[in-house]
Parts: C-alpha cells; sequence; structure tokens
C-alpha cells in the first residue's frame, strides 16, 4: 500500500501506522493526524496480517489498530509484534466497548484504547501519551484486569525488588514515563530503563501495563 511522501521521508514527528480493515476510517484518521505539527503517519494496513508487515518494514514509535479485523485480528497482530519484539506501541482504537472485547487486547501488550468517536485533540494527546511510555487504561477495564489476575508466581516474587524498584514501580503505576521517572527520581533515563527490566524479570510481567496492574493489586499504588 503507498505511503505519503513528505514529512515521514523526513523523519520527522511521532511515526504512526494505521490499521484498520475500514478505508474510510484510515483515510479519516490520516487527514486528521496529518496536519498535527509533530505526528506524521508513516503506513497504512488493511488487517493484522499486513499490520504486522508494516510495521517490521517501516518501524513506527505508534500504531492505531483496531481490534476486529478480517483474518489476522488485532490481538493476534499485537502477539505476534510481541513475539517479533517490535519496539512499536499499540494504542488500539475500536468501536468495541464490552470489557471481554478490549481485556484481551490489553492482556496481548496494547498500551491502551480509546473509542473511534474519540475528539480528534484527545486522539493525538492518546498518541503522544502512549509514545511518551503511558499506559491508557480506562478505570472499568483496569478493574476487570485486576479481577482476573490469579495470586500467580509474581505474587512470591515481589518480594524480591529492591527498594528503588519499588519506586520505579509506583511511578509506572501512576503512568509515567521512563524520562519523568528519571526526573522525578534524579535517574538517568539508561538507570530507570534498567530498572523497569529488572521489575518485569522479577514478576515475571510482559509489559508495563502488567506491572502497573501489579502494582495495584499488590498495594504499591492505587
Amino acid at each position: 500500500m503507498a505511503d505519503t511522501p513528505g514529512r515521514s521521508a523526513r523523519g520527522l514527528g511521532i511515526k504512526v501506522l494505521l490499521v484498520d480493515d475500514h478505508q474510510v476510517v484510515r483515510r479519516g484518521l490520516r487527514t486528521f493526524l496529518e496536519v498535527q505539527d509533530d505526528i506524521e503517519v508513516v503506513g497504512e494496513a488493511a488487517d493484522g496480517g499486513e499490520g504486522i508487515e508494516r510495521a517490521e518494514e517501516l518501524r513506527p514509535d505508534v500504531i492505531l489498530m483496531d481490534i476486529k479485523m478480517p483474518g489476522t485480528d488485532g490481538i493476534e497482530a499485537l502477539r505476534r509484534l510481541r513475539g517479533l519484539e517490535n519496539p512499536a506501541r499499540v494504542l488500539i482504537v475500536t468501536s468495541f466497548t464490552e470489557q471481554r472485547t478490549v481485556v484481551p487486547a490489553l492482556r496481548a501488550g496494547a498500551a491502551g484504547y480509546v473509542y473511534k468517536d474519540i475528539d480528534p485533540d484527545a486522539l493525538a494527546a492518546a498518541i503522544r501519551s502512549v509514545h511518551a511510555g503511558h499506559v491508557l487504561l480506562q478505570p472499568e477495564v483496569a478493574g476487570a484486569l485486576l479481577a482476573e489476575e490469579g495470586p500467580g508466581p509474581s505474587s512470591v516474587r515481589g518480594g524480591n525488588l529492591t527498594d528503588r524498584e519499588r519506586e520505579v514501580l509506583h511511578h509506572i503505576a501512576d503512568g509515567r514515563s521512563n524520562r519523568e521517572i528519571a526526573r522525578a527520581l534524579v535517574l538517568s533515563e539508561k538507570t530507570v530503563k534498567t530498572h523497569v527490566s529488572n521489575i518485569l524479570m522479577k514478576l515475571d510481567l510482559a509489559d508495563r501495563t502488567q506491572a502497573a496492574l501489579w502494582a495495584v493489586r499488590h498495594g504499591i499504588a492505587q
């Protein structure tokens, strides 16, 4: 699928890939996002399989992805992107409000979700937020995720966290990016990134979303 030349070719702004099976949705998203000074649409895909290929080729910063698509859906695409260790942050853009639809996507590694009727300016803010490392969870969905969490091995391993790692985990649960955590704790971003990796390893968690939920469930954060 052809991409629009221009700003994307110059490597400016947050690089965004659009993955949705409805062309009219992709066109609408592109039209709005291309007027943002700090966001550039680098490509499009009509299903999850094509989205994976484009993500590997284009290495976007953020992927806007629908859940329900023919062929490879958004949840399967998320799982495969995680297996490929693709660094893109995935923001689910969906018309489905049921927790049973959204929760699996978050468990598969999405950085958050928004609905397709979102205000355009709020969508741009959401893209900037997930790009900065934040996790976007609606309270009711966070509650559903927590309700599904079993004690598991992670609750036993939680005692292995250092005091500093617990501080970092608290900030992760507050939705702060590595840069913001570094400023708050007077650390380098590299040091914070190391702490985050250690936290995920010790708790046997896959990503920051799971870490934030673990922190809430175990009383480290609200």
